[in-house]
C-alpha cells in the first residue's frame, strides 16, 4: 500500500508542478506574444478554469497520498511536514481558482466592454498581481515538496 501511495504522490506532484511550469513559462507567454493583448487575455482566461481544476485535483492527490503515508507510519515527521505543506498549497490553489480567477475574468470582460467602470482596470491589475503571487508561491511550494520527496529516495 505504501508503494501505491508513494507512486500517487510522485505522479500528482509531477503533474501539478509540470502544469504550473508549462502554463507560466510556455503557454501564457506564447499566447501573449502571438495575439493582441485583449484576445490573448481571452484565450488564457479560457484555459485558467481548467488549469485550476487540474491543479486542485493534483493537490488533492498529493495531500491524500502524503496523509495516507503519514497514517501508515511512513517516516512520520517528514510526511507530516509534507502533508501540511500540501494542504496549504492546495488551499492557495483553490482560493486562486475559485475566488481570484473568476473575479479577474469578470473584470477582464468589463475592461474590454464599452464604458468600463472607473476602477475596473486598477482592480484587475490588483487581482492579476495577486494571482501571479499565489502562483509563484505554489510553484515554490511544489518545488519544496519535490525536494522533500527526493530527500527520502534511497540509492
Amino acid at each position: 500500500m505504501q508503494a501505491l501511495l508513494k507512486w500517487g504522490f510522485v505522479v500528482g506532484l509531477a503533474v501539478w508542478l509540470g502544469a504550473i511550469v508549462f502554463m507560466s513559462f510556455v503557454v501564457a507567454p506564447a499566447v501573449f506574444r502571438a495575439l493582441p493583448r485583449p484576445e490573448a487575455g481571452q484565450v488564457v482566461g479560457a484555459i485558467f478554469p481548467r488549469y485550476y481544476v487540474v491543479s486542485a485535483v493534483c493537490g488533492a492527490v498529493v495531500l491524500l497520498c502524503a496523509s495516507g503515508l503519514l497514517g501508515a507510519g511512513a517516516a512520520r515527521g517528514p510526511w507530516g511536514v509534507t502533508a501540511g505543506l500540501a494542504a496549504v498549497l492546495l488551499a492557495v490553489t483553490v482560493y486562486a481558482g475559485a475566488v481570484v480567477q473568476p473575479r479577474a475574468a469578470a473584470l477582464r470582460a468589463e475592461i474590454h466592454a464599452p464604458n468600463p467602470s472607473a476602477g475596473a482596470q486598477a482592480e484587475f491589475d490588483r487581482l492579476h498581481a495577486l494571482a501571479v503571487g499565489l502562483n509563484v508561491a505554489v510553484l515554490l511550494g511544489t518545488v519544496g515538496l519535490s525536494i522533500l520527496a527526493a530527500s527520502r529516495i534511497q540509492p
